[in-house]
């Protein structure tokens, strides 16, 4: 036996070879007479024994319950079944995974979710801190078991090496919802119980696995297509950037993986007694460490192979590796020694106890190595995909070499005519973490290539791939957005800083583009190297002690549907808890991860810059309203590098106030709601405008009687949506802002956030400030005089303090009912701290002052001021408040109820991909 602290696998090529061949089956018997017998499945590498059940059991095919006390599991992957499901099963074993791989796409992985979920290597529940899932697909494993992946994730871009010209279903199975019906046979197929049925990671339809090979196979991406970005729209040259990079996904997420790649395994690879020793003395079990190949004997990787009396050594290893080969290809060796372990020396053959201790006393490290080969059969596969051909099978020998096989795989195509130079043989290894390319030479013999895959490791074989591509000289063009630079700079000024520090070089550079405002600019690099260098150099270079960023920017190229508007997604994560991390996650997996932006990594800038040339495009913002305010001033300050100007923008609310969702029906915070059905809400959402208005602050010195004396500071500009606040409430939000900074780890819930309010509001409760002796008030130039308030506040929506109604609902013929796009801002205030606590329970409203356009104030203190939260003490001097520009377009939910089909949107389906995962 083998392998984690959970039931071991068994060798899949056992039951892969007796179903092929009868004959080697009864070659095998008579070698090995003590194996148990096995039972044969219409799906390949998956090798079935008889058990008896002694715990509530479900079939992994059907995820029906499993009567009586007798099931069927497979020795390689643990999969489960009934004895009918035998004959209709389709779902292949984990050991054949990279022979399902259409178009190899490394994963992404990072920690899991605290949600129950399955492992889809061993098919166990992933439980504690090790578990990793892929934060592009719906792939859960074990820290353990991620090495034994390969890159099977979802192609959500065109790299220019390996395509495809149509798109099918990309089946993942399990960790679906018990509520999920098939598509096929409209029975359950999702299970809470165990890894069955199949969904697609695009459409996001449902089968089970005996059912799902019987649908059509292109997908139409499902109801969500209309705001999906197509992948076939999608350009990025990608050679030498990871995932990671591709997709702008924090590094430390893989830091996990990274660890359990070089951790030692032997503690979780073999079963543990309640000390944690292995718990072969109670057992009787003989444990070996058996390593793959000279790197996992570098590296210390080596998986625990228990021995019983009635298996193989090196049938057990191959299961430990999820090898789906032949056992009589193999043998061990002795680490440090001579002596040979092959696969017909079985332990206790005989009875006689001297074949188990021989290799007892031999050592406990083990080399499993192929056993020399005359010929070999190789698979080419094709870049092409209209050829109609998956691969082509080609026997290789010590003469062949890589010209000699390209001229037989193009004799089988039927393209023998063509110049062999036109042509390159590629090795293609598909780790889970990055998929590695190398062209092989002309003249390499294919034989040593794979005697040097198989050296350095069987695992690694088992995830390579030969591909015939044609050679293409295409121009590559790889553009890395800069940021961190100084702001409002020249243009000479930003090509010399980057000349200076990242050393470019001027042939293979180019500045295509620059953003002053926001400091940064895009250069566009036709060398895979250079782009290499100037990505990891910018992360150690630092400019006015302000280290630089750097990301990997795809091309949209304008071949979008007419009916189709993507929806460009900006999340902060550090927003509502760990539920920022979690709808970051949520909304990659539904859509194209190229249109989902993590704003602190790279602001919205990088976003907007993506999306510079998409003739038409929707926003959400998924934050508080300091995160739409920050995208609000991006998309103002490059709207004129826009092909779309003026994108409408829905709201995810994760900050503490929410006032602008609040009254965009967005709702107060958001509290679990499944992403899939947001997006569904942002397509039927009604596009409204709302006003912005800019806010001059002219701090001077200004003298008692008004006139203006030095400058203190140099004028500034800000931008205000919901509310401009002086006095009072300003002064409890920059109380709250700096406890904030002083303890951020603790501001993770709405809760305790407006916990904290209440805590600085009642420090105030007896603070008196006469706000109309400090500051002077002009609307629409009309000297406004002031009651005796404590508090000053400027309404451009209804909501206030997290949804108070601060101007009230009387009706007074002196003011127009308030409006978001009325052109005019609400001026009320507040007498103090008890003023406000009852505005906030609906008790009473504000003192209404005035409503006008144009709004000048003089203040002649320092006084505490907030827009839209952030708040700040303003020195002495002007502050104007005018219209800003034209008015933004916002989404406003619909009150209509959401309806089950959408014509525009449906596609065979209504219910939701994310709810059948379980969110």
């Amino acid at each position: 036996m083998a392998d984690s602290g959970r039931p071991r696998p068994a060798d899949p090529d056992a039951a892969e070879s007796r179903t092929a061949s009868p004959l080697a089956g009864k070659k095998r018997a008579q070698q090995s007479p003590g194996l148990r017998s096995k039972y044969q499945s219409s799906a390949p590498g998956h090798c079935f024994k008889k058990v008896t059940l002694t715990k509530p059991t479900f079939c992994h095919s059907c995820s029906d319950f499993i009567w009586g006390i007798i099931g069927f599991l497979c020795e390689v992957c643990n999969f489960m079944c009934h004895e009918k499901c035998l004959k209709t099963l389709r779902k292949v074993c984990s050991s054949m995974t990279p022979s399902l791989v259409q178009v190899p796409v490394a994963h992404c992985f990072g920690p899991a979710g605290q949600k129950k979920r399955f492992c889809c290597v061993c098919r166990k529940q992933t439980e504690g801190s090790t578990a990793l899932r892929c934060e592009v697909c719906e792939l859960h494993v074990h820290a353990d078991c991620a090495i034994f992946t390969c890159a099977d994730c979802r192609s959500c871009q065109l790299d220019g090496i390996l395509e495809q010209d149509t798109y099918h279903h990309h089946w993942r199975e399990g960790n679906l919802a018990s509520a999920a019906r098939c598509e096929v046979c409209r029975r359950s197929c999702g299970s809470s119980d165990v890894l069955a049925g199949m969904r697609c990671e695009w459409c996001g339809i449902t089968s089970h696995a005996a059912c799902y090979l019987g649908m059509p196979a292109e997908c139409t991406l499902g109801r969500l297509r209309c705001m999906l970005l197509h992948p076939a729209c999608v350009r990025l040259d990608s050679r030498n950037f990871s995932k990671m990079h591709c997709y702008r996904i924090a590094e430390s997420c893989s830091h996990e993986l990274d660890n359990s790649d070089d951790a030692d395994l032997s503690a979780a690879a073999a079963p543990a007694s309640k000390d944690g020793q292995p718990a072969a003395s109670e057992s009787g079990k003989q444990f070996l460490k058996v390593f793959d190949g000279d790197d996992a004997v570098k590296r210390g990787f080596f998986r625990l192979v228990s021995i019983t009396k009635n298996e193989e050594v090196v049938e057990a290893a191959l299961r430990a590796f999820y090898l789906p080969d032949d056992p009589q290809d193999f043998e061990l060796h002795e680490i440090g020694g001579p002596q040979r372990l092959h696969s017909d020396d079985i332990l206790n053959r005989n009875g006689s106890p001297d074949n188990r201790n021989s290799l007892k006393d031999g050592g406990d490290s083990w080399l499993l190595r192929a056993k020399p080969r005359v010929t070999e059969v190789i698979k080419v596969y094709t870049d092409w995909p209209k050829s109609g051909v998956a691969f082509i099978s080609v026997s290789v020998s010590d003469s062949s070499t890589t010209s000699s096989v390209l001229a037989e795989v193009l004799s089988k195509l039927d393209r023998q005519e063509e110049d062999l130079s036109k042509f390159s043989l590629l090795e293609v290894c598909m780790s889970s973490k990055q998929v590695q390319r190398q062209t092989l030479t002309p003249q390499e013999k294919l034989r040593d290539k794979l005697r040097e895959i198989r050296k350095v490791s069987l695992r690694q074989m088992n995830q390579t791939r030969f591909y015939i591509v044609e050679n293409k000289n295409r121009a590559v063009r790889v553009e890395l957005l800069i940021g961190g630079l100084p702001p409002l700079l020249t243009t000479e000024k930003y090509t010399q800083l980057i000349e200076e520090h990242l050393a470019i070089k001027s042939h293979l550079v180019t500045i295509s583009n620059f953003y002053l405002n926001q400091g940064a600019v895009v250069l566009q690099i036709s060398c895979f190297a250079e782009a290499e260098r100037i990505y990891m150099l910018t992360k150690d270079t630092s400019i006015n002690n302000k280290t630089l960023t750097s990301l990997v920017i795809p091309a949209i190229t304008n071949t979008l549907g007419a009916d189709v508007c993507p929806l460009l997604v900006f999340v902060n994560p550090k927003s509502g808890g760990l539920k920022g991390r979690e709808l970051l996650y949520g909304f990659r997996k539904l859509l194209n991860p190229h249109q989902v932006f993590d704003i602190m990594n790279g602001s919205p800038l990088a976003g907007l810059h993506t999306f510079r040339e998409v003739p038409r495009f929707r926003v959400l913002v998924c934050g508080g309203d300091g995160t739409v305010g920050w995208v609000l001033g991006v998309l103002e300050a490059v709207r004129h590098k826009l092909t779309c100007r003026e994108p409408p923008i829905g709201i995810v609310p994760l900050g503490t106030g929410n006032d602008l969702a609040r009254i965009l029906r967005w709702g107060p915070g958001y509290s679990g709601e499944d992403p899939y059905h947001i997006l569904v809400s942002v397509y039927e959402a009604d596009e409204i405008l709302m006003d912005r208005w800019t806010i001059l602050l002219d701090a001077q010195d200004v003298s008692e009687d008004g006139k203006e004396n030095d400058f203190l500071e140099p004028p500034k500009i800000v931008q205000m949506n919901n509310y401009f606040g002086l006095g009072i409430d300003a002064e409890l939000s920059l109380d709250f802002h700096l406890a904030r900074e002083d303890e951020p780890d603790k501001f993770t819930s709405r809760f305790h956030n407006k916990g904290v309010y209440v805590k600085v509001g009642l420090q105030k409760i007896s603070h008196t400030r006469s706000l109309h002796k400090e500051l002077q008030l002009h609307v629409d130039g009309q000297e406004v005089p002031l009651p005796n308030i404590e508090g000053l506040i400027f309404l451009n929506i209804p909501s206030w303090g997290s949804g108070a109604d601060l101007w009230g609902s009387e009706v007074d013929s002196r003011y127009e009912k308030p409006s978001i796009d009325d052109g005019l801002l609400e001026v009320v205030g507040v007498t103090g701290v008890v003023h406000m606590g009852q505005v906030q329970s609906g008790f009473r409203s504000g003192i209404r002052i005035a409503q006008g356009n144009y709004i000048r104030l003089t203040l002649r203190k320092p006084i505490p001021v907030q827009v839209d939260g952030e708040p700040w003490i303003q020195p002495p001097g002007h502050i104007i408040i005018s219209a800003a520009g034209p008015k933004v377009r916002m989404l406003r939910k619909s009150k209509q109820k959401q309806k089950k089909s959408s014509a525009n949107m449906r596609d065979g389906h209504s219910d939701s991909p994310s709810s059948r995962d379980g969110h």
